[in-house]
């Protein structure tokens, strides 16, 4: 089963260094695989450079997916970390 949530990123400085930083600690909380997705581009949450090179600004629409054992408790609080939810979905 994979969980996904769309969400755009709150923070006015969008995910630069110490809220990618947080971001990047509160996804290896998670036994999942987890991915960020912006446009065409993806990167590892669990990894700060991955994150960093998408360049994630203000504003941004950004989605969660992650597959595994705890993934949606993954999405739905990384969602909150980052910023407004747009809309969420698990599928098999």
């Amino acid at each position: 089963m994979t969980a996904t949530r769309t969400v755009t990123i709150a923070d006015p400085q969008g995910l630069h260094a110490r809220p990618a930083a947080d971001f990047v600690t509160a996804s290896r909380d998670f036994e999942c695989d987890l991915e960020i997705q912006v446009g065409d581009k993806s990167g590892n949450c669990k990894s700060l450079l991955s994150v960093l090179k998408l360049g994630i600004a203000h504003g941004t629409l950004v989605t969660l997916q992650a597959t595994g054992a705890d993934e949606e408790r993954a999405v739905t609080e990384l969602a909150e970390l980052l910023g407004h939810q747009v809309q969420g979905t698990s599928s098999p």
